[in-house]
């Protein structure tokens, strides 16, 4: 079956594959159980009916995704993107940026001394799955933190959508290593490139409502964690020309011993 290939090919990655056919059949499917007309569906996306009977047809070449998408979502039919390369190491690359981010957010709590840290955490929680990046804990204050590692934003609104359920479901996450938290605090880390920045700069307002503390605020919480904080913490991430190591047991953060004078 044609597999055509939809946006460009840079640096050796092709950012989107699709099976062109399967996905008209599918919209095409949708919209006539709906009993809705190409014309009606073109109407609700912003776009000619022309366009829509074209992706209908499988004929995407020089067709936008976000085009797709929004006659898709017309439909209630979520187009996700893959992306693929010829040298086959997009998923190494993406897990080495991500590992060395969370070791560099662990170094962070080591030096702030008191927090237990737990990475890669999974739960499911009456019908809710997924994982947690890091879920941190200080014991002498009670104090529990969610922790989201960005090294790319991407979909800004989903990704403030998921941090929120995360956030609703930490103190049940938490029970299960015998913690019980007087406060619970999340925190979104990013990788501090100046694309994630503007990103983020662009949404600031939707942003600030969910996220309201800065990075100064997040690292002196860390020192001294004290009540709640929901914070946009913007982290350096330094790839040292290795993969960093994660590991799934509670990793213990103590201060280090100041030799006396």
């Amino acid at each position: 079956m044609r597999q055509p290939v939809i946006a460009t090919e840079e640096a050796g990655v092709r950012l989107l594959r699709v099976d062109a056919l399967r996905l008209g059949a599918v919209l095409r499917a949708v919209r006539v159980r709906r009993r809705l007309r190409q014309l009606d569906v073109a109407v609700r996306a912003g776009v000619s009916d022309v366009t829509v009977s074209r992706i209908e047809r499988g004929r995407l070449d020089g067709v936008p995704f976000g085009t797709v998408s929004r006659v898709a979502g017309v439909l209630e039919i979520h187009v996700g993107l893959q992306a693929w390369s010829r040298h086959g190491d997009l998923d190494r690359l993406v897990n080495r940026r991500h590992s060395q981010l969370a070791e560099d957010v662990l170094g962070d709590f080591e030096r702030a001394g008191g927090w237990a840290v737990r990475p890669e955490v999974s739960f499911a929680i009456y019908g809710d799955r997924g994982s947690v990046d890091l879920i941190a804990w200080h014991a002498a204050t009670a104090s529990l933190v969610v922790i989201e590692l960005k090294t790319e934003i991407v979909d800004l609104g989903e990704l403030l959508s998921t941090l929120d359920r995360k956030r609703r479901l930490a103190s049940q996450i938490a029970a299960r290593f015998g913690w019980t938290p007087a406060a619970t605090s999340v925190a979104l880390v990013v990788s501090a490139s100046s694309t994630n920045r503007r990103r983020i700069a662009a949404h600031a307002r939707t942003v600030r409502s969910v996220l309201p503390d800065s990075t100064r605020r997040w690292s002196a919480y860390l020192r001294a964690p004290s009540g709640q904080i929901a914070a946009v913490a913007f982290v350096p991430n330094r790839l040292r020309g290795k993969t960093g190591h994660e590991t799934t047991s509670t990793r213990r953060v103590v201060p280090s011993r100041r030799r006396s004078a």
